[in-house]
């Protein structure tokens, strides 16, 4: 296939452009910054007893990842030809995000990091600009009770892709794979945006996770690409309608992001239960308790992985399912995180 010819099938299918083009910015951008951070001494110091690392690992994975997803939203803003109106949303995706990538960042270079408060306010900030340009919920009145819950579920997710991010490929693999799952229910959508979001994030998530993943290359997202991911996550499942089938399809969010949103739970009830405060951090996350049972962390993130696969298929079946067989699929997965959950706590943790 010839150049000009490569060029007009791209066109034709921009999806897959869009995550072609993030991949290849992923993969320049991400060691750039790794160098970054090695000239600027900008590294995660094992210094506290929940780091899970041995030595110091370059931080800014999280400013690669931003960048390519960026620099290729911007792009299909202003080179795309669907209405400007169908694309309205990433205005405030986009400055929702920069808010977000600037708290991550400052907090990952800031020797002590932000203060939880700090961080709700901006999150809380960032959320409410994403919802002034129509990303939030609408299927719930009143207005106010629908972007309470809108910045609700912004933060929360925010900060459950946060909690997860504790082990090398967990956040960046359970955020492609939840990623692709809203690609999956959103395609085709009346939410454009959905689409080209989702397909820049899984480019520019894979770009990233082979040097996350690497030992001679390593680089950590910090709460810089965390905390981002987070954010776009949750507003990528605030664009797509669930309920054409059945009203209980409108869950499905919840089992694509089930996996942070299931150790957000978990660590938040274990902590309590030990009079400790959820805000504080501790190795008491499932993968992390997985890994003191015996498991390597090579087979934990297969593990993890297929579940995100699972819970993706489910949230996809969800939507064409009848009612009762929607509760019942709703049914099954609840009973087995209860189960995971008694059998995880029971497992001792230093």
């Amino acid at each position: 296939m010839r150049g000009p010819d490569i060029v007009m099938w791209l066109t034709q299918h921009p999806y897959l452009a869009c995550f072609i083009s993030a991949l290849g910015l992923s993969l320049v951008f991400t060691p750039v910054m790794r160098q970054i951070a090695l000239w600027l001494q900008i590294f995660d110091h094992p210094i506290s007893s929940i780091k899970t690392h041995r030595a110091p690992v370059p931080y800014l994975g999280g400013v690669a990842i931003a960048l390519s997803v960026l620099c290729v939203l911007v792009a299909v803003r202003f080179n795309s030809n669907f209405p400007s109106g169908t694309l309205y949303a990433l205005r405030g995706i986009l400055i929702g995000g920069t808010i977000i990538l600037v708290l991550g960042l400052i907090d990952d270079i800031k020797h002590k990091g932000l203060s939880y408060q700090t961080k709700f306010i901006v999150q809380i900030g960032a959320a409410i600009c994403a919802m002034l340009f129509g990303v939030r919920i609408d299927f719930i009145h009143p207005w106010w009770m629908a972007d309470i819950l809108t910045v609700f579920w912004i933060v929360c997710v925010m900060n459950a892709v946060n909690i997860i991010d504790i082990m090398d490929g967990l956040a960046s693999g359970v955020g492609l794979i939840a990623s692709l799952g809203f690609l999956l229910i959103s395609l085709p959508s009346e939410q454009i945006y959905v689409n080209f979001l989702a397909a820049a994030l899984v480019g520019a998530l894979a770009g990233f996770l082979p040097y996350n993943l690497s030992q001679r290359m390593k680089i950590f997202m910090g709460d810089t690409g965390s905390l981002l991911l987070g954010f776009l996550l949750a507003t990528e499942a605030l664009g797509t309608s669930y309920t054409k089938t059945n009203n209980l399809a409108v869950l499905a969010p919840i089992l694509i992001l089930g996996i942070p949103l299931y150790d957000t739970v978990l660590v938040s009830f274990l902590r309590l239960k030990r009079g400790m405060s959820p805000f504080l951090g501790s190795k008491d996350h499932f993968a992390l308790r997985l890994e003191k049972w015996g498991l390597s962390r090579g087979q934990i993130l297969i593990m993890v992985y297929s579940v995100g696969i699972l819970l993706s298929l489910a949230a996809y079946q969800a939507l064409h399912l009848a009612f009762a067989w929607t509760i019942l699929l709703y049914l099954s997965i609840v009973l087995s995180a209860f189960a995971s959950a008694l059998w995880l706590s029971r497992i001792k943790i230093d």
